[in-house]
């Protein structure tokens, strides 16, 4: 098997008090690795110096979906026991698409009884009805309630922070587990490498040339779940939606022809980018992508990347080791924890230019 399709040729070791547990004090106070891919050059700075190294004409692609409080916690009406579950999206005819784990067996027709997930008192309750088990451990589900899907989200659901956070979401993870551009409700992790913008960073983007455009990828379930083959070819990536419009195609042809960069912020506008373009034609698209970068993958949109630093033998480290170099990144990625960098969803950024 060839090194670069192994997965376990994209493991490192991260000492467990560098994984971040709570965003920085300020949006832009975050750090930021700056990586060269033609020198192999690797820099110190702050998210707040992003702008230097943009050049007129470049586009920022960032990812404008909304975090929903997909997170869900309820009783079983049959056994009175724990449950906890994850909201993943819409079905047809008003049901979910969920996942849950709890003590024993879910059976179909059996009842999930959620509270107000603000704890105050209330004789309102959600009742999801089990109607049918599928692949992965998920199920589809009829919520009784005449409430929109969002609506019911708002009330019974709470923000679905990462497992490695060890923590349940406070208030301020409501605003900080969300870009300040967020835009359309859909997904249930954030387009992490979004969250360091600031107002004041991408005003400075603005003054230097440097326009931005918008795409939309609802980040699933997919992105908390472990690669389980040891080659990456027989991984089976899961699907997201994801939206391209015209304006941003405009956007980007516009500053491909003024010898502008694409700068895709994180990975999943990289995919977003990246899924339509591998069809054909690079046109506005709708639709489910399942997109696996990997080697000997070439891109035909992206010219530099922002992201955040991701976990060990994961697809997103994969996709950013194919995008730099395995041994550029794993290099970054050491020089980072030596200089102790924070990872993770509220750690700190690289720059792949």
């Amino acid at each position: 098997m060839n090194l670069l399709d192994r997965l376990d040729s994209y493991d490192y070791e991260l000492p467990e008090e560098l994984i971040a547990q709570v965003p920085a004090d300020r949006r832009d106070q975050s750090r930021l690795l700056v990586v060269n891919r033609q020198t192999r050059e690797i820099s110190h700075h702050t998210f707040a110096e992003l702008p230097e190294f943009l050049n007129r004409s470049d586009l920022l692609v960032v990812n404008n979906t909304r975090v929903v409080p997909a997170k869900l916690v309820g009783i079983r009406a049959s056994t009175g026991g724990k449950w906890e579950g994850l909201y993943l999206r819409d079905e047809p005819e008003g049901c979910w698409r969920i996942i849950g784990k709890t003590r024993g067996k879910l059976t179909v027709d059996e009842e999930i009884i959620l509270s107000p997930a603000s704890g105050e008192p209330t004789k309102e309750l959600l009742k999801l009805t089990l109607l049918k088990k599928c692949e992965g451990g998920e199920w589809i589900v009829r919520p009784q309630s005449d409430r929109s899907t969002l609506e019911s989200l708002a009330l019974f659901g709470t923000m679905p922070l990462p497992h490695y956070m060890q923590r349940e979401a406070e208030a301020k993870d409501f605003e900080r587990y969300q870009t300040m551009y967020a835009e359309h409700p859909g997904a249930v992790a954030a387009p992490t490498a979004g969250l360091h913008f600031t107002p004041k960073v991408l005003d400075e983007c603005h003054q230097r040339g440097v326009a931005r455009a918008g795409v939309t990828l609802h980040v699933g379930l997919g992105t908390f779940r472990p690669v389980k083959v040891d080659e990456l070819a027989k991984h089976q990536m899961h699907f997201e939606w994801c939206d391209l419009p015209t304006g941003t195609v405009e956007s980007i042809q516009a500053a491909k022809a003024n010898g502008g960069r694409i700068v895709a912020v994180g990975t999943t506008s990289v995919r977003t980018l990246e899924s339509v373009a591998s069809q054909g034609e690079f046109a506005a698209w709708q639709g489910e992508t399942n997109l696996f970068i990997r080697p000997p993958y070439e891109f035909k949109i992206v010219d530099a990347l922002l992201t955040n630093f991701h976990l060990p033998k994961s697809t997103l480290l994969v996709l950013v080791s194919t995008f730099a170099n395995r041994e550029l990144i794993l290099k970054a990625y050491q020089e980072a924890i030596d200089h102790r960098y924070r990872f993770f969803s509220y750690g700190d950024a690289m720059l792949i230019l």
